[in-house]
């Protein structure tokens, strides 16, 4: 008999992905094309795109109603999965975002990236924390096993959720071969698109709360009065619970003007205007592993991150690190990476480091995990 995996695919959504839903897209892109041995479903909760249906080994189903408020995730994991499981005879149910079905008796393998919200329950609305925080230790402990992507997120899991250490897997994130470093020329050509000319810091991801922005856009206004030089800030991202603390902070600014909100881009884009940064800034207070972080060493980029949670894990000495809690740390940490022999230090130790991280070696890892569900 063929193994039958059934997967949650619901994050992959044509040009909307982000952290979870191109973790979702590089692993299995990879593991149903060197697994033709297997029969995968993917289970999609609106009308799906055949970009992603990877192989011929993978069906795909629509389950309604779409999986998108705390209500309709308990209908979907909890009564539409499981009848589907059943169906299907499943011997595997993989979350790559770790929301798993308490009612069903099928195994399961949850994808828990971090518990930022056991940390930070005020960045979230009131709804989505509520079952985050009252359904996820359900689901460590319902989970036959678990993969998360930093020795920080396992531990941390283990520590707020008396998980057992022996059943969390450590599966590195990866970073796209798009991103890459660019000629001078290509590095001037971004600065002038996008930066008047003038080199820039940048930042990337979600404009949420999490992210720090407030304290980024605080240090930058002063290294620019302390300073006087004609760097630019870039911020790449949607603005996801655009607070009103982030537009006063913005609106309060000296430097206003030096600042540019590019929106979401394109992966190409996003490439592109990265490796033509002085400097990725990802001042995060919480991250389980900061794919950005990567990007940067891809594209031969300096880093400036936060000192704590995965950030040290991922980016090692390939980056300035500062506290994300105070404001003059991070001015000092935009001195240091715009120096020439610190910068030269930086890139050099990106370039050693990017290797370790790469989707082959992620979709190997989550390979193992399965397996080890399988065998059991």
């Amino acid at each position: 008999m063929r193994p039958q995996i059934v997967v949650n695919t619901r994050l992959l959504l044509p040009n909307k992905l982000e952290g979870i839903g191109w973790f979702t897209y590089e692993t299995l892109k990879r593991i149903v094309v060197a697994h033709p041995e297997v029969d995968f479903h993917f289970v999609f909760d609106r009308e799906y795109s055949e970009e992603f249906v990877f192989a011929d080994n993978v069906t795909p189903h629509v389950l309604y109603p779409s999986a998108r408020h705390p209500i309709l995730f308990y209908t979907w994991f909890e009564w539409r999965i499981p009848a589907l499981l059943r169906k299907l005879k499943a011997d595997l149910f993989i979350s790559p975002d770790g929301y798993m079905s308490l009612r069903s008796r099928k195994k399961q393998l949850a994808v828990i990236h971090d518990i930022n919200f056991e940390h930070y329950p005020q960045y979230l609305p009131f709804a989505a924390r509520y079952y985050l925080k009252y359904y996820f230790p359900r689901f460590a402990k319902k989970a036959h096993r678990i993969a998360t992507v930093s020795q920080f997120s396992k531990q941390d899991i283990v520590a707020q959720y008396q998980t057992e250490a022996d059943k969390i897997d450590v599966v590195y994130n990866g970073a796209s071969g798009i991103f890459e470093p660019v000629t001078l020329a290509k590095k001037q050509e971004q600065q002038r698109i996008y930066a008047d000319g003038h080199p820039y810091f940048i930042y990337v991801g979600a404009l949420q709360p999490r992210k720090n922005i407030p304290l980024l856009l605080k240090a930058f206004d002063e290294f620019k009065k302390k300073h006087q030089l004609p760097h630019k800030l870039l911020l790449s991202g949607e603005k996801k619970w655009w607070s009103s603390e982030q537009e006063d902070t913005f609106t309060e600014m000296s430097y206003a003007t030096d600042v540019h909100f590019l929106g979401r881009l394109s992966q190409e884009d996003l490439a592109s205007v990265l490796a033509g940064a002085e400097a990725l800034t990802y001042i995060s207070f919480f991250e389980g592993f900061g794919i950005p972080l990567v990007e940067a060493m891809r594209c031969h980029v300096p880093i400036i991150t936060s000192g704590v949670t995965s950030m040290p894990e991922v980016a090692g000495d390939a980056a300035v690190y500062c506290s994300p809690f105070d404001v003059d740390s991070i001015v000092q940490a935009m001195e240091e990476v715009i120096e020439p022999e610190k910068r030269t230090v930086l890139i050099e130790a990106g370039k050693a480091r990017k290797d370790l991280f790469s989707w082959d070696i992620t979709a190997e890892s989550l390979w193992r995990s399965i397996e080890l569900c399988l065998k059991d």
